[in-house]
């Protein structure tokens, strides 16, 4: 098998996972029992696993069980997953007998309270969201948590949080547009370049993938486009994928100030987990934008990188600061939901198809290292010193748990 050959070189290099070969030749295929329940949070319509996604993971042997309305917000019909193979049951209890449970957002304290010893969630892992009950919950359970937001591709990219942010950026711009409209008591102003008028400015935190969507969605409109990160290596690249188009800049804050004073749109696209660190724009410089300046921050999910912006919700996106109106939905992919729950079936099913094959998550876990990188919980044991040091509590690494097995 491919994958042997290369083990065999992460396990030199990493002198942790120390198993004979022989361990992983001899694993067998495994059927995989599959929980999607309906989402707990409020206005999330996305599901992980389109009915299509189901027909081909039935087809390979898998069992899938879907709670009644779990795909209605995507616009996907009990019957058309009950057509692909899967079983439509009543209630999140009946859904928590699976083995392993594929959900969109975090894991609340009431979802944990359905788990059972040895399962395997996988959810998105943001840590701003996460209580510490419910992760103390999942420990007292030896649950293994997963979150796919931080597993990682064969190339070392998040692929999840990759293609979330393509869409993310997208939809950002077309958000920015939507609230600078008069109906929506905005400056009255079309997002991008009109001829005879000056074009619109938007003004981009973050360099990253959500950064570069973000701007390649304006530069189609017309807009002028500046992109402010701390990495100069982030901006070179952006600048060489969008041929020079972006005017770029680190966050010197002269420089910051200057292009607030003329921005109509401010979109935040730092990817964050400590809000402290991660604030970009501070109050006092809000108060430069223009009368009517829309600021989309899409981090608020992990902190948020603009200091007067905090999370609201599909039903009331957006408030007004200093005249400035603010969209911060954290789920703002809900918006879209159904792409985004094809993009997550994209990404989940070649995982799950692996993991089948290799035996299990605890073999692929040895195995697969961008996989490993996801976990934050394995066997009831937390793996992630960024949530211990949140709710001060103690934590192990992942490789020298699986090497001790």
């Amino acid at each position: 098998m491919e994958r042997i050959g290369r083990l065999s070189v992460i396990i030199g290099q990493g002198g942790v996972l120390c198993k004979e070969e022989e361990l992983f030749r001899n694993h067998k295929r495994k059927s995989l029992f599959i929980g999607i329940p309906n989402e707990q949070r409020k206005g999330d319509n996305r599901v992980c696993l389109t009915p299509e996604t189901v027909r081909t993971l039935v087809d390979m042997g898998h069992k899938i069980i879907v709670q009644r309305g779990a795909g209605e917000g995507a616009n996907y019909t009990d019957r058309e997953y009950c057509d692909c193979g899967a079983r439509i049951v009543e209630t999140l209890e009946e859904v928590y007998v699976a083995d392993i449970i594929l959900k969109v957002t975090s894991v609340s304290v009431r979802e944990a309270e359905y788990m059972h010893e040895h399962q395997v969630i996988l959810s998105s892992m943001k840590v701003f969201q996460l209580k510490k009950e419910a992760i103390v919950e999942m420990m007292r359970k030896k649950v293994t948590a997963l979150g796919f937001d931080i597993i990682k591709d064969d190339e070392g990219y998040y692929p999840i949080v990759r293609i979330m942010s393509e869409i993310a950026g997208n939809a950002a711009i077309m958000i920015a547009g939507e609230y600078l409209n008069n109906s929506r008591e905005g400056k009255g102003i079309i997002l991008g370049g009109v001829s005879g008028i000056t074009p619109t400015e938007v003004m981009i935190l973050g360099a990253g993938t959500l950064g570069e969507y973000a701007a390649r969605a304006a530069l189609g409109l017309g807009a002028t486009v500046k992109v402010f990160d701390a990495s100069v290596n982030r901006l070179r690249q952006l600048r060489e994928k969008l041929n020079g188009q972006v005017y770029t800049s680190v966050f010197h804050e002269p420089v910051v100030n200057k292009s607030l004073l003329t921005a109509d749109v401010v979109i935040g696209a730092v990817r964050c987990l400590d809000k402290k660190q991660a604030v970009m724009i501070r109050e006092e410089q809000v108060k430069l934008l223009k009368r009517g300046a829309v600021i989309v921050d899409l981090s608020v999910d992990q902190g948020g990188c603009i200091e007067t912006s905090y999370p609201t919700t599909h039903a009331q996106p957006v408030y007004t600061y200093e005249g400035v109106i603010h969209y911060c939905v954290p789920n703002v992919l809900s918006r879209v939901a159904k792409t985004a729950s094809i993009a997550y079936s994209n990404v989940l099913l070649p995982l799950l198809s692996e993991v089948a094959d290799l035996g299990g998550f605890t073999q692929a876990l040895r195995v697969n290292a961008g996989l490993r990188n996801g976990v934050y919980i394995y066997n009831g044991i937390l793996t992630k010193e960024v949530l211990a040091d949140r709710f001060e509590l103690m934590s192990k690494d992942i490789d020298l748990l699986l090497a001790a097995l």
